[in-house]
């Protein structure tokens, strides 16, 4: 990694390719069993407490529109239904629910059907559901079309299982033709937006874009997956970080283990972490991507770090003629469009929807 000026792409979609480039062309979501999700907690239901903990298969549904109806079916208001991330309408998912047990359905939940889900499994539990907490998602996903090198996948395969793909925010994040950016610079303009979940969106967008233009540059000259002195480290599925002082033998055997990982930012007010070439090239792109920088300087959000690299766990393909099945389990906060990004062409540019988890 070099301290060298560099200009940050401006179309936060314009990513370069970590692995030479896909490796065939192929359709996605065409229908929605094509895209299967199932999230990981990490835990199960406690079996007691003040709360319902359902498991909702869903299809056709945004997470958002579940919460709805369970709200509208329970009496209890959409603020005390506890999810812990976003799933995707043109899929099939399966996630988590709390509710508070003051409802008088009880067990009664198991087998409950609403448009477009069905709920299939219930136990009480001790907590209400909070954001961000599970471990990962587990993807089946199917290309249809698909045209390529048989030979070049496979290898790409096994250097993805082997060297992890950067982690991009993929398009979702960024709302149907760039609208959570749109929505993001008049918000940072003076624009009142009342709405909290899509003020969150914009917010979350104008993050999103900084870390893509850091983490681009960092796939372009080769340092995405590697530590240098003044990087912050994120160990492996956690969110534990630490200052790399020193790069050395033991910290870099550790993230070619893919351990640890570098990192980059989240932007907020405050300090960045990382010093040196990488803390000139996060502010360079905070700046270079004006007004978001500023902006969320000014929101009340804080700097976070997030891991430039993903780890691609139990990934798993097969070819069946012009068809493409891919199985893998990624942690949380990841979109799978950025394993996709590395095989397929034009995945960042395929029609999508507005968030994913």
């Amino acid at each position: 990694m070099t301290a060298a000026p560099v200009q940050i792409a401006p179309h936060v979609l314009d990513l370069p390719y970590a692995h030479g480039g896909p490796c065939g062309s192929g359709r996605i979501r065409v229908a929605p069993e094509d895209f299967v999700v199932r999230e990981w907690l990490g835990f199960d239901a406690d079996g007691e407490g003040d709360h319902w903990l359902l498991k909702v298969r869903k299809r056709g549904a945004n997470t958002h529109w579940v919460v709805k109806q369970l709200s509208r079916m329970s009496g209890i208001h959409q603020r005390d239904i506890g999810f812990a991330g976003l799933k995707d309408r043109n899929a099939v998912t399966e996630q988590s629910f709390s509710l508070p047990v003051r409802w008088a359905m009880g067990s009664e939940w198991l087998g409950v059907t609403g448009e477009g889900f069905d709920v299939i499994d219930a136990g009480r539990h001790r907590r209400k559901l909070k954001r961000g907490a599970l471990k990962g998602n587990d993807f089946d996903i199917v290309v249809r079309d698909f045209s390529g090198d048989p030979a070049l996948l496979q290898a790409r395969i096994a250097s993805i299982a082997t060297h992890g793909v950067p982690n991009y925010f993929g398009p979702q994040r960024f709302g149907v033709e760039g609208s959570n950016l749109v929505r993001a610079r008049r918000l940072f303009a003076g624009e009142q937006i009342h709405d909290r979940l899509q003020r969150g969106f914009a917010l979350s967008a104008a993050r999103a874009a900084i870390f893509n233009a850091v983490l681009a540059h960092r796939v372009a000259d080769g340092s995405w997956n590697a530590l240098h002195s003044g990087d912050v480290a994120n160990l492996d599925g956690s969110n534990s970080v630490f200052i790399v002082e020193q790069a050395d033998d033991v910290l870099i055997d550790r993230c070619r283990r893919q351990d640890i990982h570098p990192t980059g930012p989240l932007w907020g007010s405050g300090d960045l972490k990382s010093r040196g070439a990488a803390a000139s090239l996060e502010m360079q792109a905070a700046a270079q991507l004006a007004p978001f920088g500023d902006g969320l300087a000014h929101a009340g959000l804080t700097q976070e770090r997030r891991s430039l690299r993903l780890r691609v766990a139990d990934l798993r393909s097969t070819l069946d003629d012009d068809h493409l099945r891919l199985s893998f389990r990624l942690s949380r906060g990841a979109f799978a469009t950025a394993v996709l990004h590395e095989l397929i062409a034009g995945v960042f540019t395929q029609p999508h929807e507005a968030e994913e988890e």
